[in-house]
């Protein structure tokens, strides 16, 4: 059973993954995606999208510093750019490569990537392939899709494609690019996926609280998820799952966290950001103040702060903010 920590653009990213996978639970983290196109991409801008592939201290290469390892998610159509820039970043360090065919983006679609895909199965299968056969046996090449582009009736056909293209697993976000982020999430859908497949299926979407995992995983016979949006509405969400599931004795468990815990992890988020000299200040404040957007449905203290937090554009005041709420409670 695995949690892995979900790739989603200008939210789960390095920052986000040293505090998620600090608090505990993920067992993976997949990165942003690499778009690629035509271009074998410089060493640089794997760096940039993938800090983890150039470590501190000691910090294992590919991984967070709980020592939780990243994959690099790449997104493209061209078998041959995307199965060149895999066997670049393999080289460069990364433990796993990640495949994305479900960004329902617009803009992504229209140029021929993510979900657009979908409506190709032979064409999943050669970019798969592609990448399986460039990188070293020892490096697993691992997928993402939706349940489809308009409609489930291709479900089968990619998840197969996946699986015939040499992936080791294949996560389902359980609707179609057409649903969006729409809920429900269709469950069900991913049971004879993962009945039919002979290679592990990740259950993805609407996953909030170890209830909904506990559904999610009688519905879809998915015993591993990924989890986004969730676990930035509760950052202890997949620890709280992997204690639901496992033998925890009653003085190992660990209480959910309370506000004056988030706002510590939130202080350690700033001080992430504002360590690194290449982060452009513009960027701390609106990333500070999105990650207490997403806690508002958890935490009452978010809900009461934000409306003047989201009037700041200096990030230390921003921070200063977050860090009073404390002293109100």
């Amino acid at each position: 059973m695995k949690i892995v920590l979900a790739p989603m653009d200008g939210l789960t990213d390095t920052y986000a993954r040293e505090i998620l996978t600090a608090i505990g639970g993920f067992d993976l983290c997949v990165t942003e995606f690499l778009r690629v196109t035509d271009t074998l991409f410089p060493q640089r801008v794997f760096m940039r999208r993938f800090p983890e592939l150039k470590p501190q201290d000691n910090q294992k290469i590919s991984h967070t510093n709980s020592g939780i390892p990243v994959f690099l998610q790449l997104l493209g159509s061209d078998p041959q750019a995307m199965a060149e820039n895999a066997a670049k970043a393999a080289a460069l360090g990364s433990v796993g490569i990640d495949l994305n065919f479900g960004c329902p983006a617009k803009t992504v679609n229209k140029r021929d990537g993510g979900a657009s895909l979908l409506k190709y199965p032979e064409r999943i299968y050669h970019i798969v392939s592609a990448v399986r056969r460039a990188v070293p046996d020892s490096i697993p090449v691992t997928a993402k899709m939706r349940l489809g582009y308009e409609d489930q009736s291709l479900t089968m056909d990619n998840a197969r494609a996946i699986e015939d293209g040499g992936a080791e697993w294949v996560t389902i976000h359980a609707r179609t690019k057409t649903d969006g982020y729409r809920p429900p999430a269709y469950w069900e859908a991913l049971a004879p996926v993962s009945e039919t497949l002979n290679i592990p299926v990740i259950a993805n979407g609407e996953i909030w609280s170890p209830d909904d995992y506990h559904l999610c995983r009688q519905r879809s016979l998915c015993d591993s998820v990924m989890l986004g949006r969730g676990a930035m509405v509760m950052p202890d969400l997949a620890l709280q799952i992997k204690q639901d599931i496992e033998n925890i004795t009653e003085d190992q468990l660990q209480a959910s966290l309370n506000w004056s815990q988030v706002v510590a992890y939130l202080e350690q988020f700033y001080t992430l950001m504002s360590a690194n000299t290449e982060l452009k200040e513009r960027y701390i404040a609106p990333r500070l103040k999105l990650w207490v957007k997403w806690l508002m449905p958890t935490y009452s203290q978010a809900e009461d702060i934000f409306v003047l937090l989201k009037k700041i554009k200096d990030s230390r005041a921003a921070m200063d903010l977050i860090l009073a709420s404390v002293d109100k409670n």
